[in-house]
């Protein structure tokens, strides 16, 4: 395929496209024909390559278009749109850069057009007369965004921080009085009323660089390991607080920093990125996040000379129908955790409060009255205000910006995976879907909750028994272990199976997800994939060759699932259509099992592919059920095969994902982005005036059409078990201006 070398470095897309369907011309006019064959439509990558083999069949002449510049062009289409004579291609060719063309079918005029122009020629599809609406409410945040620098290159895609580093530096360089919002935003620490850093001796800039410059020469004459106690009165005279370090070595270097801050601001440069291998999604994603978390605060606290205690709160739904679990408990310490718990608080409306468990999907109508709950609780349980509140999810993130909005603090989000591109089309067929999924709730939630709040972090089971058993038990085992829904595709894994006899006589299938009863089930999507699993296996007649297994809860038994598959010298498949992160991948590469994953999101770029596993084509499952068998072909005749994919994968993650680099950034971007939003707080306050406008015109009629349960009944909620101490303000850091926000 082609690399796209035959573009030059000055040329936008729509100026190469032109001269490359002119080369190709009788070709081109018969394949875009085809393109406007069936009318209107959306097209995918699959049907453009598809619809071409039909009408240049000649595999040569074929293989020469796909190799030039058009190759290069269709390769890098996301989609396109059909409107007769017009074929609009939504193209990107590399990350965070796009670019829209318009082509028409009669001459091969190529147009370039706008993100705005393509959107409203995509909504022409399902709503012409609203498309063409001159008059149509367009949302714009740019327009609020005025001081907001805008990232346009793939190389600031998840170093946002550096670049927040580089932005604040600029605006604190120049002057020393430009350096002032520094020195109010270190007055302004505390923790329980005690001043931290700070004392208001030291309230102007150049008040503190003489005094760093004449703490400096005292710190020199103390020995190193000298307790920060021994000299912490003097300090206090000359308006120096706790927070520096806990030996005399350390208040110097961290006030050496501040002084390199106020003479010369230099930003940070950050390398690697977050994650830890683990199995059952986004639940214990944030369990293992606040363990990481905890023990980063922890050691900070005490590097900077501090006695205090951290508090980590985990807000979630507490169900009075807790049928056997501990969901109906409102405070529940976290394993593995000292100052870590999780507080539950039920969803309730005007009618009293819900009963019983509701699906994700439904919950939107009870998201305003839990928010506000749970701030009180939140207040009440941490004697004062959280210093950042970190989102999960469509609904967690709504919460959140409602709960930093109202408590005025620090707000980051973790998206996980955003529905609208995990459900194809779902952007344009939300008016179908909606009964269903409540998208137009759901995408207008995290529109807010995305523009609210101050950083993203990107980056997403119960009983054992089983269905079916493995008549061969020699043969390796391909694995895989998900929730059973439309999205992760653990059917369509078992389909590709069913239909790959090559493949079944190399391995067998253990899937591991759901129930088998979809009685059991609450959740409609689950429902339709337990009756499809079932379906499936009687009609391939898999019976001997795939083992079901129940969606577990139990994580050190799941760790040793993969290690006995790992011991058959299996592998593991991650086949969702789309994966916003991939827990279960880096966990199968842990556990050095050679991995297959989607190449939709998160997983393509966790696995190298064909070096430390490979990515497979979610929509291609033939190609995808191909590429499984050749390996294991390849395995059996080469034992050193199996075993170079399992090291390699086992070398990726234990170079780039960890949770100490994950806890270690999310603290120093918390810090960072709180003075951040105390530089451009004018700016803040008018973003949030325009999504509290859609909250309060949109959002609230919105979720008026979700069914809400009739189960509802006035019962008390329980009180408070016990209470810890807030967060405190303390950070420790890595560099200059950055590392006197976050180390």
């Amino acid at each position: 395929m082609a690399s796209g070398a035959a573009i030059k470095r000055s040329e936008s897309i729509a100026e190469s496209m032109p001269e490359a369907l002119r080369q190709s011309r009788y070709h081109m006019k018969r394949c875009f024909a085809k393109y406007i064959e069936k009318g209107k439509r959306i097209m995918k990558l699959p049907h453009l390559m598809s619809e071409m083999e039909t009408v240049i069949d000649d595999k040569v002449e074929r293989n020469q278009v796909l190799e030039g510049v058009l190759g290069y062009i269709l390769c890098s289409t996301q989609e396109a749109v059909v409107i007769p004579p017009f074929v609009v291609f939504a193209i990107r060719p590399n990350p965070g850069y796009w670019e829209f063309v318009k082509v028409s079918s009669e001459d091969l005029s190529v147009e370039s057009i706008t993100v705005r122009d393509y959107l409203k020629f995509k909504e022409t599809l399902y709503d012409e007369k609203w498309s063409n609406d001159e008059n149509t409410l367009e949302v714009d945040f740019r327009a609020i965004d005025f001081s907001t620098p805008h990232l346009t290159l793939s190389s600031s895609i998840g170093n946002g921080l550096n670049f927040v580093s580089k932005f604040t530096s600029s605006k604190l360089a120049g002057r020393l009085e430009n350096a002032q919002p520094l020195v109010d935003y270190l007055l302004s620490l505390n923790h329980e009323g005690e001043n931290l850093i700070l004392n208001e001796n030291l309230n102007t800039a150049s008040k503190l660089q003489t005094a760093l410059i004449v703490t400096e020469v005292y710190l020199s004459a103390l020995p190193k390991d000298m307790p920060y106690h021994n000299f912490e009165l003097r300090f206090k005279e000359w308006g120096f607080e706790k927070g520096w370090g806990d030996t005399a070595e350390r208040t110097k270097e961290t006030m050496k920093l501040l002084s390199e801050v106020l003479q010369a601001p230099d930003p940070l440069n950050w390398k690697d990125v977050l994650g830890l291998p683990d199995t059952g999604g986004q639940v214990v994603y944030i369990l293992d996040q606040v363990q990481a978390l905890e023990e980063e605060l922890l050691l900070r606290i005490k590097q900077q000379g501090l006695t205090v205690k951290p508090q980590i709160l985990v807000v979630t739904r507490l169900i009075p129908e807790a049928k056997g679990t501990k969901c109906n408990q409102e405070l529940e310490q976290i394993n593995g955790t000292k100052y870590s718990n999780i507080l539950r608080v039920p969803f309730r409306t005007e009618k009293g409060i819900l009963q019983r468990w509701v699906s994700r999907f439904d919950i939107y109508p009870y998201l305003e009255l839990f928010a506000q709950d749970a701030s009180a609780k939140v207040l009440d349980i941490m004697e004062g205000k959280p210093d950042l509140i970190i989102g999960n999810y469509s609904d967690g993130n709504l919460v959140a910006s409602l709960m930093a909005n109202k408590l005025g603090i620090t707000q980051a989000t973790i998206a996980h995976a955003l529905e609208k591109t995990k459900y194809e089309d779902s952007d344009i067929k939300w008016k179908e879907l909606d009964p269903k999924y409540h998208f137009s709730c759901q995408f207008l939630a995290d529109t807010i909750s995305m523009n609210a709040t101050d950083f993203v972090i990107a980056s997403t089971y119960q009983e054992i028994a089983g269905r079916g058993f493995l008549a061969d038990r020699k043969k390796p085992i391909i694995f895989s272990m998900a929730r059973l829904d439309t999205v992760k595709n653990i059917t369509g894994l078992v389909e590709w199976y069913g239909k790959n006899k090559r493949l079944r006589n190399l391995v067998n299938l253990a899937v591991v997800g759901g129930f088998f009863d979809p009685s059991k089930s609450k959740d409609r999507e689950e429902i339709a994939e337990i009756k499809k699993m079932h379906t499936l296996i009687e009609k391939y007649q898999l019976r001997g060759q795939i083992r079901w297994i129940a969606a577990q809860t139990d994580r050190n038994r799941n760790g040793e699932l993969y290690r006995c598959i790992a011991d058959t010298r299996g592998a593991f498949v991650q086949p969702a259509l789309y994966e916003a992160f991939g827990l279960t991948v880096i966990e199968a590469m842990n556990c050095g099992l050679p991995t297959f994953a989607t190449n939709q999101g998160g997983p393509a770029e966790i696995i190298v592919d064909g070096i430390s596993g490979f990515h497979i084509d979610p929509n291609n499952g033939d190609e995808a059920s191909n590429k499984i068998a050749d390996f294991f072909e390849k395995s059996k005749t080469d034992a050193t095969y199996w075993d170079r994919f399992s090291k390699a994968g086992l070398q990726r993650i234990y170079e780039c994902y960890t949770w100490k680099i994950y806890a270690n950034k999310v603290l120093n971007m918390g810090s960072t982005y709180t003075f951040w939003r105390q530089l451009n707080k004018e700016q803040k306050q008018a973003k949030q005036r325009y999504i509290q406008m859609f909250f309060n015109l949109q959002y609230r009629n919105l979720v008026k059409n979700v069914p809400i349960p009739s189960d509802e009944a006035e019962q008390p909620v329980p009180k408070p078990t016990a209470k810890s101490q807030p967060t405190p303000s303390t950070r420790r850091s890595q560099s200059r201006l950055q590392r006197m926000f976050g180390a």
